[in-house]
């Protein structure tokens, strides 16, 4: 909520120093007071974020460890119940499109990622984790595609 400060300045007449000088404290009250609102109004979203951000890590703890204790019990469906990030969504979907498979450096290019070697390096650890979940394979060094049910579950 705004606060707004008035200040009447009247002018009877050409512009006086005494005038102008009003007017410029009457507009510097009011950014005064609008940084003062915005202030109050950061410092709340601030706390707000702060809450969101314990919420999602109390979250994030307890769906980790329930994919911890599914993995224990059903080792071979640990793979298949762990979801899916957007960003690695991203680069199975890639590979949808793809004529065979992948290099990271090709991967990269297809997503408009960058390819200086940190871009490449960080793709090439994210197949290597899809590759260990089993959503993709890497039938040679380096070349990495999506498993043959995966393949079938995208048409």
């Amino acid at each position: 909520m705004a606060v707004a400060v008035a200040v009447a300045v009247v002018v009877t007449g050409p512009l006086t120093v005494q005038a102008l000088v009003g007017k410029l404290t009457a507009r510097q009250a009011a950014a005064d007071a609008e940084i003062a609102d915005l202030r109050d109004r950061m410092a709340k979203l601030t706390d707000a974020l702060v809450a969101a951000e314990r919420a999602r890590e109390r979250w994030a703890g307890t769906r980790e460890t329930v994919l911890a204790l599914v993995a224990e019990e059903h080792p071979d469906q640990a793979a298949a119940t762990r979801p899916v990030t957007p960003a690695y969504q991203q680069v199975l979907a890639a590979f949808t499109t793809a004529a065979g498979p992948l290099r990271a450096k090709e991967l990269c290019q297809a997503l408009e990622v960058g390819t200086e070697s940190r871009h490449i390096e960080g793709m090439r650890s994210k197949l290597k984790k899809l590759t260990g979940r089993g959503l993709l394979t890497e039938p040679s060094p380096g070349m990495f595609a999506l498993t043959p049910t995966q393949a079938r579950g995208t048409d």
